[in-house]
């Protein structure tokens, strides 16, 4: 069968792959297009758009690019009339996804939704356009399923968490080997910088991060960078001679981390599910954040707090968000009571997360139901 796959940020295009793999493993036959990046090509869908060309972060920047967007609906919406899919698969990234969705549903064209967009945490009313225009939805959080159907009765499948997938299936990563390679201190532990993998972000995030170096000289600050910037965009936050830099490799450089400061996001829950302490970090521009405040109904940003419902991880925010506190909270959880609570919570949030198997699963579930309509 054909399969036509929308993914728009890193963290989908890591799942979109598993997914990838899991329907040529369940149907030898699969032709796959798909948008999304390297890992999507690699796993055997073919490109048509990179999701570089379609991250914004932020509801100005999104504004400031709106002719760019609705170019990429356009086009997007082309290609699909172009290969006539006998199933489209939406990956989270909302904005654009649910009104690709809306004119498929129109065409005749099957609808899944795997990986749901974030309606528990703002803009519910968007639970009308999907009961409308998805035909399936896979849900990869516990607490969705009760959210989707026993507060708006519609039906969804639990799949569980891909990144348990993700993570359990990486390889093994030699400490020696992974620090000589990349030139880092074998004698002092690291802390983990994840800033977030877009420009707009890291710009935001990195430079106070980087302000906690001189008060931990004993530890070696080690940036994370992300698929979806270029080493070059880094350069001029490597001037400390504490600071190193790794590309593309996090799951490799947070398993050998003592912890971690991590920008709120999927970050948050693959520290967690390595096993890494860490501290929480936002901070958007003045206007975003305004509009934010208004609309997000939550009490956590993280991740890990959300599946947990308790405050696991410190979460910094907005003004939160200071060279103070987060000293203050980085000390907190390299050594002491802070620390090992933290580690246990992680044992319990990962038995919530409905154990391995979840690309599988959605597979499955999309191979049947394509059958069948």
């Amino acid at each position: 069968m054909k399969y036509y796959i929308i993914a728009g940020e890193a963290s989908g295009d890591l799942h979109g792959s598993n997914l990838i793999k899991a329907l040529i493993d369940q149907d030898e036959n699969a032709q796959i297009r798909c948008w999304g990046g390297d890992l999507m090509q690699q796993a055997g869908g073919t490109l048509v758009k990179h999701y570089k060309e379609l991250a914004f972060m932020g509801f100005l920047e999104v504004i400031l690019n709106l002719n760019a967007i609705f170019k990429n609906i356009k086009y997007c919406k082309q290609d699909i009339a172009d290969y006539q899919p006998d199933a489209l698969i939406f990956i989270d990234y909302s904005g654009f996804n649910l009104r690709i969705a809306k004119w498929a549903k129109a065409h005749g064209f099957l609808t899944n939704y795997y990986i749901s967009p974030q309606i528990w945490a703002s803009r519910e009313g968007r639970i009308a356009k999907i009961k409308a225009f998805v035909d399936h939805m896979y849900v990869i959080l516990p607490f969705e399923k009760a959210f989707y159907e026993g507060k708006h009765q519609y039906p969804v499948h639990f799949v569980g968490h891909p990144l348990l997938d993700a993570i359990a299936n990486r390889p093994e990563v030699d400490p020696r080997s992974f620090r000589n390679t990349y030139g880092l201190n074998p004698a002092k532990p690291i802390i983990a910088l994840l800033p977030g993998s877009r420009k707009q972000e890291v710009q935001k995030m990195l430079a106070l991060m980087l302000s906690l170096t001189e008060d931990f000289l004993d530890h070696e600050f080690v940036i994370a960078g992300a698929p979806s910037l270029d080493e070059d965009f880094y350069a001029p936050f490597l001037n400390n001679v504490n600071v190193k830099f790794v590309q593309n490799k996090t799951y490799d450089l947070l398993s050998i981390s003592t912890a971690a400061l991590v920008t709120s996001g999927t970050a948050t829950l693959e520290t967690a599910l390595l096993k890494v302490p860490q501290v929480v970090c936002y901070k958007a521009n003045w206007i975003s954040y305004q509009i934010a405040k208004r609309i997000i109904t939550l009490d956590y940003i993280s991740l890990v707090n959300l599946i947990m419902q308790k405050e696991v991880v410190t979460e910094l925010i907005q003004d939160d968000f200071t060279k103070q506190r987060l000293k203050k909270e980085l000390a907190a959880i390299l050594k002491g009571s802070t620390r090992t609570k933290q580690l246990q919570e992680y044992n319990e949030l990962i038995l919530k997360l409905g154990g391995a198997g979840a690309s599988a699963k959605a597979a499955a579930l999309i191979i049947e139901h394509t059958k069948n309509n």
